[in-house]
């Protein structure tokens, strides 16, 4: 069963953020739009890479009003850790939410039974806490935090704009498509 457009469920976890550790529920994702990143575990290879890619885009995703989290399957105190001894991760300022009892990984379909991690997951989800965008991928193959700007921005423009669609490649400013029986066959 597809998570879109669903609200996210119930869930309580505790992060590190900006040198403290801070409770993340279901209610702190709504008002803003949310970005979950779910990822294997602290202390791997490719994760601090995307934790780097994510601080480096931090800036334009909160001129969208959206915030971050970090999710693995390791607990707040290895977040802790992990942020004050990885140069990459240490330039995170959102939240790295822990999931050892693995609440999130699975009600986010992305655990992997076998062996206690996470699958590469992507969420956006909207300020009402209902999830707009999802992409779960191999572990090897790191993700592209301007392409996860990219949805943001995308999700926002048909919240805003009713009746729109963004085709395919669509930046901020490009042309949308109103869906109408006329266009059948015709693009």
């Amino acid at each position: 069963m597809s998570l879109i457009n669903t609200t996210v469920p119930a869930f309580k976890a505790e992060a590190f953020h900006n040198g403290r550790f801070v409770t993340v529920t279901n209610e702190s994702l709504k008002g803003e739009w949310s970005v979950l990143v779910f990822m294997p575990a602290a202390f791997t290879f490719n994760c601090p890479t995307e934790v780097e890619d994510a601080a480096e885009h931090y800036a334009e995703f909160e001129k969208l009003g959206a915030e971050i989290y970090i999710v693995t399957t390791d607990t707040h105190f290895a977040h802790k850790v992990w942020h004050e001894t990885s140069p990459a991760v240490g330039k995170a300022k959102f939240p790295l939410v822990g999931d050892p009892t693995h609440q999130l990984t699975r009600a986010f379909g992305v655990h992997i039974e076998e062996e206690g991690l996470a699958l590469r997951g992507t969420f956006v989800i909207n300020p009402e806490g209902v999830i707009k965008t999802a992409e779960v991928h191999d572990n090897a193959i790191a993700r592209d935090m301007k392409e996860t700007l990219r949805k943001v921005k995308a999700a926002q423009y048909v919240a805003n704009n009713p009746g729109q669609v963004c085709p395919a490649k669509w930046n901020d400013g490009a042309k949308t498509i109103t869906p109408s029986l006329d266009l059948v066959g015709k693009i």
